[in-house]
């Protein structure tokens, strides 16, 4: 029986590696690894960790040459792939009572509209799966190739409930999965998305008592509140939670973590900073973040902004010659916010200029015509509503300065685009003003403010350019 080709197509050859040494150019083939097929990067990844392949390369003219590597163990040939996963995406088979792209209006882009729930994004971008389209030979392989962490939507440990909120009559018994990566020594995280009504309250308390038996291998759990636009119609009825019931999560997850930390090192049982906003309570004290695992889940991403902001504008003070900065440096700006982290972000900017006079912040709250007032985090307000609300501003004869100062997150990743696919140039135009987009991170929030002209550049995964100009 013949062996399974799988072929793929090299599209980046980087200078100075093995590859470039090996004479392999962008639009080869690979074709096999050690006589065996590629099936997705995984295996690639897996391959070649040795100090001894042999690369099998069809070259464009048709030729095959087959490349004995001798390399250090960890060292990679140094190519990338027309397709970056070297197979497939995975598309979710769920239709979550939460999902957010059900939640999508028309009209938009099409890549917003697909659902991804595949493993390898997990690992290679971070995103949350929900093992439904898993079978036992995928979990198999991510034991025995140890791929870590991977991050799995849990949302409840009750199979039933599960099964309710995926809308996969499956969703339940793939919990099983959670006890073959345990007993394997996969590290995971987990995320819990609450919906009023459904998997809170005493779901909650059970969700959290079972994954904790997965400690210390999970080493995280979130809780965030299912996020509610206005495109909900012939959607499963969800409701916002008030600031007591707000308070009432906190209260239950923090009644966890103590006891954890002194068995595990790990508060484990984390939530998201909307909790805390909702609440109006203060974001626990950094330690408790464990590192800020769960960073990108909006779990600690306050507290982290606060501290970086704390010691960059302390920095800034005990400069040798502040006392002369402090009053020549002198703007006025805008920066524009959600309103989520508007509290904060007043915060930050009453603290700068108190520190340096000459300097006046406008902080604008932009409210989500877009996606409905619901939708309160900066990373899903639009072009159109930031441009519609500053005009208002103007019109109102608000002093706003020539710069706009917005978090990246309003951004594409990578690119001057807004979700609604207003460009940072459309705005520019619209509110004669530069944009200067910026990092959720207190040490460029703070040069970003002083400086104007702040760049920035962002590797290669997470690059804008961005310059602001003096006022």
């Amino acid at each position: 029986m013949s062996k399974k080709i799988i072929e793929h197509i090299i599209q980046t050859v980087y200078p100075g590696s093995i590859a470039e040494e090996l004479e392999i150019e962008p639009g080869d083939v690979l074709l096999s690894i050690n006589d065996q097929p590629v099936e997705d990067v995984f295996d690639y990844r897996f391959m070649i960790k040795d100090e001894y392949i042999e690369v099998l390369i069809r070259k464009q003219n048709g030729e095959e040459w087959l490349l004995e590597v001798d390399k250090e163990y960890d060292d990679d040939l140094g190519v990338e792939f027309e397709n970056s996963l070297m197979s497939d995406y995975r598309s979710c088979s769920n239709k979550c009572i939460f999902c957010f792209i059900d939640q999508m209006p028309p009209g938009m882009r099409d890549t917003l509209y697909f659902k991804d729930d595949d493993s390898r994004l997990s690992f290679l971008q971070g995103n949350y799966i929900t093992l439904t389209n898993m079978q036992e030979d995928d979990i198999d392989r991510i034991i025995r190739m140890q791929l870590a962490p991977i991050n799995i939507s849990v949302q409840s440990t009750n199979p039933e409930i599960r099964c309710k909120m995926l809308n996969n009559r499956f969703a339940g018994e793939k919990l099983q999965y959670l006890d073959k990566l345990y007993e394997g020594h996969v590290e995971m995280n987990g995320q819990i998305v609450l919906c009023k009504h459904v998997n809170d309250g005493l779901e909650l308390e059970r969700s959290i008592n079972d994954l904790a038996k997965y400690l210390p291998f999970m080493r995280s759990v979130s809780v965030v509140p299912a996020g509610i636009s206005k495109f909900r119609e012939g959607l499963y009825p969800l409701e916002l939670y008030t600031k007591e019931e707000a308070g009432a999560v906190i209260d239950m997850i923090e009644a966890h973590q103590q006891a954890y930390f002194e068995e595990f090192g790990l508060h484990f049982i984390h939530a998201s900073d909307e909790w805390y906003i909702t609440a109006e309570r203060e974001f626990p004290e950094e330690d408790r973040y464990d590192g800020y695992i769960q960073l990108e889940n909006g779990v600690g991403m306050m507290r982290l902004l606060l501290e970086e902001f704390r010691e960059a504008l302390e920095q800034e003070v005990i400069r040798k010659d502040y006392s002369k900065r402090k009053e020549s440096i002198s703007r006025v700006l805008t920066i524009a916010t959600g309103v989520l982290a508007y509290p904060t972000i007043c915060r930050l900017s009453e603290q700068i200029m108190e520190a340096f006079p000459a300097v006046h912040i406008t902080v604008c709250c932009i409210r989500n015509d877009f996606f409905g007032e619901t939708i309160t985090v900066s990373g899903l307000v639009t072009g159109q509503d930031l441009i519609k609300q500053l005009q208002t501003q103007k019109k109102q004869g608000k002093e706003l300065g020539n710069t706009l100062q917005i978090p990246a997150n309003m951004l594409r990743t990578g690119e001057q685009v807004f979700l609604d696919d207003v460009t940072v140039a459309d705005v520019e135009e619209a509110l004669q003003m530069k944009v200067v987009s910026v990092e959720t991170d207190g040490k460029e929030f703070v040069e970003a403010v002083l400086d104007p002209a702040y760049q920035m550049e962002r590797d290669n995964e997470n690059f804008v350019y961005v310059q602001g100009f003096k006022n």
